[in-house]
């Protein structure tokens, strides 16, 4: 079976840059899966934080960054179409893919395939700003997702 995601979840905006895209490559292990040797379905969130979090390396968008600034991305919105189930000691990547937006917030899509190309699952999460000490929705964009976008309308996260 080779599933592949026929669609985007975030519409694209005219002009804008092309995502910017991380793959991260793993192993299927014992502590992933459940009775029947295949990987349980809440891990497939993990994953996709794997990819998430080299994402914000590459960005200049860590945890730690946010933390230092004062503001939090938590997660608003998570969805996942699962297609096939990855099994023990499989190996699969897992890609995310952070979509450009004007808004306060991170769209990010992930989709996780294994060697033969065929999609086990892919999904989408929506990261909304939040100041750290009170919780409240940043409005406006922090400096660091300024940076980060112009750093993307630049190229510099192309290769």
């Amino acid at each position: 079976m080779n599933t592949r995601r026929k669609h985007h979840y975030f519409e694209r905006e005219e002009n804008a840059p092309r995502p910017v895209t991380v793959s991260v490559s793993r192993r299927c292990q014992f502590s992933d899966v459940d009775a029947l040797a295949i990987v349980w379905h809440g891990r497939y969130v993990n994953f996709f934080e794997e990819a998430s979090a080299e994402l914000g390396r590459k960005c200049g968008l860590t945890y730690e960054i946010m933390q230092q600034k004062g503001i939090a991305a938590p997660i608003a919105q998570l969805h996942i179409d699962y297609y096939h189930p990855l099994r023990l000691s499989e190996i699969c990547t897992i890609q995310a893919s952070l979509i450009w937006s004007e808004a306060s917030r991170l769209n990010i899509e992930y989709l996780i395939s294994v060697e033969n190309g065929s999609c086990a699952c892919c999904g989408y999460t929506v990261q909304m700003f939040v100041t750290a000490e009170t919780r409240e929705v940043c409005i406006l964009s922090p400096d660091i997702l300024v940076k980060c976008r112009t750093n993307w309308q630049n190229g510099m996260f192309h290769e």
